[in-house]
């Protein structure tokens, strides 16, 4: 099944690609691969929350963050698609890397990135399966609580 297809079938529009934030481009192709910059999970323009990852008052919760993280696979696809030509160029994921804005006494990492990695699986099925690393920083750009980086197979 077509990306295009697979889209509809979700319900899911891919967003238009946000501008970059300073000098570089939001995804390029190399060879049979598509390398995209790390995505923050902007929604019309906006960043939907701000702020550290954890539990307690103040921080962004761990399930919106993974909701976030959703966001920005979905915003990395769109920018790897526009470099591909296409979404249905896109073949198949290879490596997720997530960065998490965390508290420091947050050490669940692997679970908001899951929410990246699960709408990937979502858009490729098998073919969605991939490396990963989810890391813990101090801070985000914007002060966005979450930004993924995806690498992807183009043909």
């Amino acid at each position: 099944m077509s990306l295009t297809a697979r889209l509809a079938e979700l319900g899911i529009t891919l967003p238009a690609v946000p501008a970059p934030l300073a000098a570089y481009v939001p995804a390029v192709r190399s060879g049979d691969v598509v390398h995209t910059s790390g995505q923050l999970p902007f929604v019309d323009g906006a960043l939907p929350a701000t702020g550290k990852v954890g539990t307690g008052p103040g921080l962004v919760d761990p399930a919106e963050a993974a909701r976030l993280a959703r966001q920005s696979a979905l915003n990395a696809v769109a920018a790897a698609a526009e470099a591909a030509g296409g979404p249905d160029h896109l073949l198949g994921v290879v490596k997720v890397t997530g960065f998490v804005a965390s508290d420091p006494s947050f050490t669940g990492q692997p679970a908001v990135v899951n929410g990246a990695s699960e709408l990937l699986g979502e858009l490729f099925g098998d073919a969605g399966r991939h490396a990963r690393s989810a890391v813990g920083v101090t801070v985000l750009p914007m002060d966005s609580p979450v930004e993924v980086e995806v690498v992807l197979r183009v043909g």
